[in-house]
């Protein structure tokens, strides 16, 4: 079942933008360059989030009713001319497609990754080719948001988690982190959510909001199956780790909920859609699975203290 999880945690994160574990090795992949911006040709600054949403095309379209996007921006804060951090995304990842136009002319959308130190720890899918490709991660995230080719978008700009520049150092409005924290919790005891919390708090402005995203584990479920190997973290454990670092919860939201997926302690996130890991060669489950639909999300948001 283990090596199970860990197939299925690879093919996440080839499917979402964002997603078992091996002892990290000794030679570390050389740092990223240094943080490279662009300026981005994006869609109308004028244009509402309702017309950029409404121009996407119909596979896109397809994740409103699981993720949700309009709403999840609203209840973050986002606005145009924000500057915004969105964590693991692609090159630009699937709300860096929504927030280069919406964030306008005046904004900033900066990509942070994993740190290099983190991602050997994924084990088989963290290649030595994987690892090499990652060194050029910032320079491949500004120009895959310049590919989109569309006018007055927001500048962007991108580093890697535990070696964040100075310069950012209280610029960031709001920093979002969609499907992301399992990860951080499971690897390493959490080392890593560590100092990528000390790397937010010091982006963040002043009363700057964090904005989570998580797969959901039932409270009742046991706490080792839901340290995030398995996708899921108990939205507990999340408010406690950001509380620790000095954050202040504000509040929930049952936006992004999906009461159908009821995990069990045998189960892992993967099984559902997009991944469906365990059915693609039996369509009666993968019927059962499509039934339940994407996983059930908490929705957080958090403050830096003013």
């Amino acid at each position: 079942m283990k090596y199970l999880m860990m197939g299925a945690a690879a093919l996440a994160l080839a499917a979402c933008s964002q997603q078992q574990s091996a002892e990290p090795t000794t030679d570390q992949p050389a740092a990223p360059e240094s943080t490279v911006e662009t300026t981005v040709d994006a869609m109308a600054s004028s244009l509402s989030i309702d017309d950029i949403l409404a121009s996407k095309p119909d596979d896109f379209k397809a994740r409103y009713q699981y993720r949700h996007p309009k709403e999840t921006l609203a209840f973050f804060g986002v606005e145009p001319g924000m500057t915004v951090v969105d964590i693991l995304p692609n090159e630009p990842g699937w709300y860096g497609e929504i927030l280069i136009p919406y964030l306008g002319a005046d904004g900033k959308l900066i990509g942070a990754d994993y740190s290099m130190e983190m991602w050997p720890l994924f084990g088989n899918f963290a290649s030595a080719e994987f690892l090499e490709g990652r060194k050029n991660w910032v320079a491949d995230y500004n120009e895959g948001s310049a590919a989109l080719g569309v006018e007055n978008g927001a500048k962007t700009a991108a580093f890697v988690l535990g070696s964040a520049p100075e310069e950012l150092a209280g610029t960031v409005d709001v920093v979002m982190m969609v499907r992301a924290a399992h990860h951080f919790n499971r690897l390493a005891g959490g080392q890593y959510f560590t100092e990528a919390l000390e790397d937010i708090d010091m982006v963040l402005k002043p009363g700057g909001i964090v904005g989570v995203v998580q797969h959901r584990a039932p409270e009742a479920n046991d706490d080792a199956w839901a340290n995030g190997d398995n996708g899921y973290v108990k939205q507990s454990q999340i408010i406690s780790v950001f509380e620790a670092a000095g954050f202040e919860f504000v509040e929930a939201s049952e936006i992004n909920a999906n009461p159908k997926d009821q995990p069990t302690n045998d189960d892992f996130v993967w099984r559902l859609p997009p991944t469906l890991a365990t059915s693609k060669e039996d369509e009666a489950l993968k019927a059962e699975m499509m039934a339940i639909g994407e996983s059930d999300r908490m929705t957080l948001k958090f403050k830096k203290p003013e």
